[in-house]
């Protein structure tokens, strides 16, 4: 009963912020097991935590309830306030490529983490212009640009305007332009909006 509390379950009980992507993928918070089982009965082969394996009572009972409904639990662990990894962008490229679907992302709140996953699988693997993938990024989904997590939504216009000046795809960017450092020195959250999203909504 403890876990409901210290992993805020008892909201994600009432709403699992979850969201179609595409015909075979959706976008989630932490998802209980009986939500697991749901998701299951929905054809959902592999589950994606972008919150990675985890000294935790949520990620040990996910683990269980995957393995008990035959659903395959890979492990891809993702960051909400920090620009993105080369590693990370290009290891969702081939995660993309190599699970089984149908589908599902989760992060803890489905807000950042798959809020960032779900802007590259809409871009790279349905081949959603970007300007609309983006979208994937906004208080729809409980995601605050305004806060340490905006860097995301930065990250992604960034890459929109030096395409824009100078058209070229998006990992052609990624490896010629951009500058994780620079972009991360250069963004500046609001801090009542850091306050929000690291006292009040406890996002980790």
């Amino acid at each position: 009963m403890s876990m409901l509390f210290v992993d805020h379950g008892i909201f994600r009980l009432a709403y699992l912020n979850a969201h179609r992507l595409s015909g075979k993928t959706w976008r989630a918070a932490q998802p209980a097991p009986h939500q697991i089982r749901r998701f299951a009965r929905k054809g959902v082969r592999t589950i994606v935590n972008l919150r990675g394996a985890r000294e935790c009572g949520s990620y040990w009972l996910e683990t269980r309830a995957c393995e008990q409904a035959g659903v395959k639990l890979v492990n891809f662990q993702v960051r909400s306030r920090a620009a993105p990894s080369l590693e990370e962008l290009k290891g969702a490229a081939r995660l993309f490529n190599e699970i089984e679907y149908p589908a599902l992302l989760h992060c803890k709140s489905g807000a950042d983490r798959a809020g960032l996953m779900s802007v590259l699988y809409q871009h790279l693997h349905e081949g959603v212009p970007m300007a609309e993938a983006k979208k994937q990024l906004s208080l729809k989904f409980g995601h605050i640009r305004q806060a340490q997590t905006g860097i995301l939504d930065y990250f992604f216009e960034r890459y929109l305007a030096d395409s824009a000046e100078t058209p070229m795809d998006f990992f052609t960017w990624v490896d010629t332009l951009y500058d994780p450092d620079e972009l991360k020195a250069s963004f500046q959250a609001k801090g009542w909006a850091n306050r929000l999203v690291d006292s009040i909504l406890r996002r980790e």
